[in-house]
This record gives structure tokens, sequence and C-alpha cells, in this order.
């Protein structure tokens, strides 16, 4: 038996009935990303973080990378949205969204794609909220970049985000700026934020890290839902394996920029074939013990 627990999946978590792209909505092959040593610009002098990464993601699903701090999830996400930072570098490989290379693209074709048709939340919502801006001015700014309208109809699309999201009094909420809002609220905006332009991929970049395990299960249950209306694929990266139970359809498991070891999310906890992988689970097995003890 697992250790991990039951795996069935919960009520209220269909596979959804999204129809399947003949090709994959995302696949990467072979991607290789390195960043420059501190007071070097030499390419000898590079670290690699990403190491020959291949996967796909299938429309509709939902996929764990799971992985330690530091092993390169993060910046696979901002890999896939061409958002690295200067000191970084792609040394190989494709990045394919619905079978064009965003590798290939323009600075200008990709900022027509960045936010409007793949999108993230990040984890730290003290970070990623401008702490001058409004909740609703963030989500609006991303509706000026991709949509046509007015200020009035970009603030009822705003409300009507937030509301979408489960936050209460939205009307306040638009209003009202980060230091104003709880933990979970801030997370909230943050999603709504993303799903402003309705993405059709969503990575989710440690959403629930900062929050008690309350709000956790209550933001999962939020992505759940969203992803049944949405019709969304989503990309959870999580270093947490409890997080997954139930929820992914898939897990990838990363260690030192490499996917060690993929597949259906039960196959992977119940017998984790990588060492790494048994290490994860072994270790989620003991904190659940001492919980129950």
């Amino acid at each position: 038996m697992c250790p991990l627990g039951d795996f069935r999946r919960q009520p209220g978590l269909p596979i959804l009935e999204t129809p399947i792209l003949e090709i994959p909505i995302l696949k990467i092959k072979d991607l290789s990303v390195s960043f420059l040593q501190a007071r070097s610009a030499e390419p000898d002098h590079a670290r690699e973080v990403l190491a020959g990464v291949n996967f796909e993601l299938a429309a509709g699903e939902v996929v764990g990378l799971l992985g330690e701090s530091g092993c390169g999830k993060s910046t696979l996400a901002l890999s896939i949205l061409r958002s690295l930072p200067a000191d970084a570098r792609i040394n190989r490989g494709t990045i394919a969204f619905e079978g064009h290379n965003l590798l290939g693209m323009s600075a200008n074709q990709m900022r027509k794609i960045r936010g409007a048709k793949i999108a993230i939340v990040f984890q730290e919502s003290a970070l990623a909220l401008n702490p001058v801006m409004s909740a609703g001015a963030h989500i609006i700014e991303v509706l000026r970049a991709h949509r046509r309208g007015d200020r009035k109809s970009f603030r009822q699309r705003a409300k009507a985000l937030l509301e979408q999201v489960e936050i209460g009094d939205a009307e306040r909420i638009l209003d009202s700026y980060p230091h104003q809002l709880s933990g979970g609220e801030a997370q909230r905006v943050l999603i709504a934020q993303a799903l402003s332009c309705q993405p059709r991929v969503l990575i989710a970049d440690e959403p629930t890290a900062s929050l008690d395990a309350t709000v956790q299960a209550e933001v999962l249950q939020l992505l759940a839902r969203l992803r049944r209306e949405y019709g969304l694929t989503l990309l959870f990266i999580t270093h947490n394996p409890a997080l997954l139970l139930n929820f992914a359809d898939r897990v990838m498991v990363m260690n030192r920029g490499r996917i060690v070891e993929q597949g259906a999310t039960a196959d992977v906890f119940r017998n984790p074939a990588d060492s790494f992988t048994q290490g994860l689970v072994s270790a989620m097995a003991k904190r659940a013990a001492a919980r129950m003890a």
C-alpha cells in the first residue's frame, strides 16, 4: 500500500472533456538554460541550471512539476514565457506552443502570447503585486495590453474576475492596495489577473507556498474549478508532494535541472523509480506519520 494514502480522485475533480489536440498544446524538447557566473561574461563561466528538459502538456490536463527549491522549476516557468533575467541564456532546445516555437518568435510576437495565451501565477504575492497599484489596476493593466475596451468595461470585467475567484466584496477589493489584502485575497487577485484574458495555459509557480493549510486547500479547490470552467491546461509547480495528490493528472519530478521521473500521479507516488523521488515520498510519509502520532 502506498505510504501517502488514498490516490482515488476526489469528487468534483473529473478529467476534463476538453478536446485533446493532435499535437501537444505545449512541448518542450532538449531545453538547456545557463546563468552567467558573477563578475564574468565568459561563456565558459556559465552555470547550467536546466539540462536537456523534455516534456509535453496535453490540452486540459493538470501536470505537477515537483522538486526542491533551487532545482530549476521557476527557471523553467520563466523560460516558457521568455521572461528570463538578463544573465540567463537559452543554450539549445525548443518550446513549442500550439505547434509554434516560442524561441523563434520576436519580442512583439511574445508580448501577444505572454499573459494572453500563456499566463503565470507567482508564489509571492508581496513581490508580484505592485504596492502602489490597486488590485483592480493590476487586472486592468493586463486587459488593456491585450483587449479593446474603455475604463468602465475593464473595471466591470475586473470585478467579475474577482467574483469568479471567490473574493467577497469584490467592489471593495478592486480599490484596495496589496497591504490591505490578506494572503488568500492577494493570491486570488493574482489568479484573477492571470485569467483575465482566458489563457490556454496557466503556470502556477508555488501559488500556495506562503499560505496556511486551510487557505492552501481553498486555492487548490479554486484552481480545480477554474480548470473545468476555463478548459485550462495547468502546470502546477511545487516542492510539496501532498499538494499534487488527487489534484494533478501527471507528475514530473525535477532534480538539479533535469526531469528525472514522470508519469501518472498515482503511479509515480506508489512506485517511484528514481532514487530522488523515492526520497521525497519517504520524507512525505514520515511527516504524515508524525502528524498522526
